[in-house]
């Protein structure tokens, strides 16, 4: 009876430590997806900015000033 507990006490440690592990690697995964998903928000942030200045000098280049206010 006690060999017996003291095998499924070690299966438990042993699953519980794979188990610890998985989580260690899963939190790296998620720390670097939320990186990785900042560094692209401030870039579409970089790439809308931009566009948008370049729609504004369209528009301006297109509504020239009439003669008599030149």
């Amino acid at each position: 009876m006690a060999d017996e507990n003291s095998r499924r006490t070690e299966k438990l440690e042993s699953n519980l430590a794979h188990l610890e592990h998985q989580v260690e690697q899963l939190n790296a995964v998620v720390i670097e997806q939320g990186k990785l998903l900042d560094r692209l928000k401030k870039e579409v942030q970089r790439q809308s900015r931009a566009m948008e200045t370049l729609e504004l000098e369209r528009i301006q280049s297109n509504n020239q000033k009439p003669p008599h206010y030149q």
